[in-house]
């Protein structure tokens, strides 16, 4: 069985080729024709009949985040709209950008770029191509497409240099709480210890202060701080702001996201991803406060040195339990409706998992790729 460095090598090797193939196929033929790269469009006719254009000055839309952070929640909402279609996460989008920093952050390998006359301009043109066929084509065309894979934002910047049109949510949450759900969900992430919260919190501080300041270059017309309790608190405030922000008109189905799981022109769920089981239901308070006594003592007593970034946020770091605000009727209802009928919503949760399209493993056996890198 291929090991899992093999594995991300032989995907670097086939995202690398796939970059070289675009950059081809989108110049002119001959070495004195004009550019015109830029302008190239992907188009696709969609189920309704209708025909979908896209390009670099497209309006995109990115969800970014730690993971664990509520861009599931965030992106199931809008799949809800009928302008929007974000579909499942590829993880593709932010590996080719990790594939790119690192080239970039590497004098060797730059100036082997150049000297074979792969300028940054070049790069760009192949690099926005591959990321507008995967993000276009990996589901359903709609009006305004959008991307959710967590670590994007990381390249924020770039990636809005790429398109200049884009808009991103950075969705932001408890760091206690994003630590505890990757825990015990067991998401891997590349440089996070599993056994160790202390270790985990200083990996999230370090992954939200970057995210933070790719959210601050690209500045408020750009990218939209979402804060996880405040939406999931005051669902319509946030979405409703949301929504304005993204130049999207209001349609109350984004209220209820869960009445369109896996319904056509709605929102598809995947196996794989570990929040499908929790987004199939509505709006509710259950996953707040869970981390609240399982976090060790010393890392409680050492929270705000070891996380200083919650007190950035406005997360109280002596707050056990925390006091996140008092929650709007409708999540209340909705909370309650969950409790009284749990035994229904764990057989939905099992139907929703047989329709999807998925499959749960790649044939072959057992996958020790992590879920980020």
């Amino acid at each position: 069985m291929m090991s899992r460095t093999g594995k991300k090598y032989l995907l670097l090797a086939v995202l690398s080729l796939a970059i070289v193939y675009l950059f081809i196929h989108t110049q002119n033929k001959g070495t004195n024709c004009t550019n015109v790269s830029s302008s190239r469009k992907t188009s696709l006719i969609g189920n309704d009949g209708n025909l979908y254009e896209y390009d670099r000055q497209s309006p995109m839309i990115f969800i970014g985040g730690v993971p664990r952070s509520g861009t599931t929640l965030m992106r199931a909402m809008l799949d809800a709209h009928s302008d929007v279609r974000c579909g499942e996460e590829t993880r593709v989008v932010p590996r080719l950008l990790q594939m790119r920093s690192h080239w970039m952050k590497s004098n060797k390998e730059s100036l082997r770029l150049a000297e074979a006359g792969l300028t940054g301009e070049v790069l760009d043109s192949a690099i926005s191509s591959f990321i507008l066929e995967v993000v276009a084509k990996h589901a359903e065309p709609a009006p305004r497409l959008c991307n959710k894979d967590p670590f994007t934002l990381k390249s924020g910047t770039y990636l809005n240099q790429l398109f200049p049109n884009s808009k991103f949510l950075f969705m932001v949450r408890d760091g206690r709480a994003t630590v505890h759900s990757i825990i015990t969900r067991k998401v891997t992430i590349t440089g996070f210890d599993l056994k160790s919260y202390r270790q985990c919190l200083q990996k999230w501080n370090a992954a939200i202060t970057a995210m933070n300041e790719q959210c601050k270059e690209l500045g408020p017309e750009r990218c939209l701080p979402v804060y996880y309790e405040q939406l999931v608190l005051h669902p319509e405030q946030w979405l409703r702001k949301i929504l304005k922000f993204l130049d999207l008109p209001w349609e109350d189905s984004v209220m209820h996201h869960e009445q369109q799981i896996n319904k056509k022109g709605g929102v598809s769920l995947s196996k794989v991803e570990r929040s499908s089981d929790q987004v199939i239901k509505p709006v509710n308070l259950d996953a707040l406060s869970k981390w609240v006594g399982h976090i060790p003592q010393d890392v409680v007593d050492d929270m705000a040195d070891i996380a200083p970034m919650l007190a950035h946020f406005g997360y109280d770091p002596e707050g056990n339990p925390p006091n996140y605000g008092k929650p709007d009727q409708f999540v209340l209802d909705n909370t309650n409706d969950i409790k009284v009928h749990d035994s229904e919503w764990d057989e939905i949760a099992e139907k929703v998992k047989k329709l999807s399209k998925k499959d749960t493993m790649p044939r072959g056996g057992k996958d020790i790729s992590n879920d980020f890198d």
